[in-house]
């Protein structure tokens, strides 16, 4: 099977097929530069590799426990600058950022993380979007990366912001 390939912190890198990890890929390549300049990818799995990308030691020292990778999000990204991390769900079956994902996601963060959050879903396209919207919670982002320079913003106080 032909893999997908892709680069990040400037190293090349493969992904196994399949349309989750498409998804994927177009968040780094697409959305990362437009909402996250300037970040770089603490994690990312692939469907057949849990830990394609894992920067342990700066996750660790921002605060973050990967203790159980189930709870993991979907890709990490950090943007030093601004002291925010972005975590996001791709989807394309299962797994928005639902008010279950978010509070899993807060227990990782330890007590004395002083990052600005950022909870975003990635979708291939509205017709998925649509499936999952009522699943969705409340202070998070939605992109869809067939539409790649917009976002829905569901509601609070910022818009792709810090969440404190």
């Amino acid at each position: 099977m032909s893999k997908i390939g892709f680069c990040i912190n400037g190293i090349n890198l493969d992904f196994s097929p399949g349309s989750h990890n498409l998804l994927q890929k177009a968040v780094l390549e697409e959305f990362l530069p437009r909402f996250a300049p300037g970040s770089i990818c603490l994690y990312v799995g692939d469907t057949a590799k849990k830990n394609l990308i894992r920067e342990d030691a700066i996750i660790k020292s921002i605060g973050i426990n990967l203790g159980n990778h189930e709870k993991l999000p979907d890709i990490l990204l950090y943007n030093e600058e601004k002291n925010w991390v972005y975590f996001i769900e791709c989807v394309t079956s299962v797994g928005p950022m639902s008010p279950k994902r978010f509070k899993e996601i807060n227990e990782m963060i330890e007590h004395w993380a002083s990052f600005g959050r950022i909870y975003v879903t990635a979708f291939p396209n509205s017709n998925i979007f649509k499936k999952f919207i009522s699943e969705l919670a409340w202070e998070t982002e939605v992109w869809l990366s067939d539409e790649p320079d917009h976002m829905i913003h569901l509601n609070g106080d910022k818009f792709i912001g810090q969440r404190n």
